[in-house]
């Protein structure tokens, strides 16, 4: 079994190491291409800041794994994973651990999230792992506990493996005592939201901040907040279904 690790928080980022640890706790050979710097937010972007043509790969070594520090976005990583850019095809792509838990319509944006439906709509099944770290500005509230998110991810992926090829699916892991694991429904909207406001004609400030929304029950929010890790299977693009009204064609 060959699995590309990555994430969207960084190849110097504690939670992709742990991840890697995880997978070659199974047997299964690993390799690792992250982003050269944090590239959070950009969900299933393919850029490369050294533009579409070349990319320069950075060889490192991390606790003894193979790894590449890549110029680009977890999406355009996974793209090329799934092209056979950094050797032969995997077989499945893990993306975490990631810094804060990927919840709710939210998860659109989310890069660690963006890698793993880049390889689902490619025919390899993914994982996306997120710890469920509280925030205070730019600062965790608690310090990560990596090794929950790693024992849950190694009882989930036997889970991945069972189900057809291409499946992917979003992990979120409390960061303390997990209660047990549950398949949850995506929240209609993340408890942290983002505020923008003008600060002149020229400038825009993002801050984010906690809207007190009521959890749904049955989403990973609520079950999040009641000590579960979450399970959550993900599409990526397909044909939207409403209720059509009729079309008219002039003349």
């Amino acid at each position: 079994m060959r699995a590309l690790i990555t994430n969207d928080d960084g190849i110097d980022s504690p939670g992709l190491l742990a991840l890697a640890r995880a997978a070659a706790g199974l047997g299964w050979e690993v390799l690792i291409a992250a982003p050269s710097t944090e590239a959070s937010g950009t969900g299933t972007s393919l850029a490369s800041t050294e533009g579409r043509s070349r990319i320069r790969l950075e060889r490192r070594d991390l606790d003894g794994f193979e790894a590449y520090a890549v110029p680009a976005h977890p999406g355009l990583i996974s793209f090329l994973a799934c092209h056979e850019g950094f050797g032969a095809r995997p077989d499945v792509v893990l993306s975490g651990v990631n810094y804060g838990a990927n919840t709710g319509n939210g998860i659109l944006h989310s890069g660690t999230v963006g890698a793993a439906l880049t390889a689902g709509v490619r025919g390899v099944s993914a994982l996306a792992v997120s710890l469920d770290i509280g925030w205070n500005g730019s600062e965790p509230l608690s310090e990560p506990l990596w090794v929950k998110a790693t024992e849950v991810t190694r009882v989930v992926l036997p889970t991945l493996l069972e189900m057809p090829t291409g499946t992917v699916l979003n992990l979120n892991v409390p960061n303390g005592e997990v209660r047990g694991l549950e398949w949850a429904d995506i929240a209609p909207a993340s408890p942290i939201q983002v505020r923008v406001e003008r600060v002149d004609d020229l400038e825009l400030k993002l801050s984010a901040f906690d809207s007190g929304l009521e959890a749904v029950p049955g989403t990973e929010v609520a079950l999040l907040a009641r000590g579960f890790a979450t399970l959550t299977p993900l599409s990526s693009v397909e044909r939207a279904t409403p209720e059509l009204p009729s079309l008219a064609w002039p003349g």
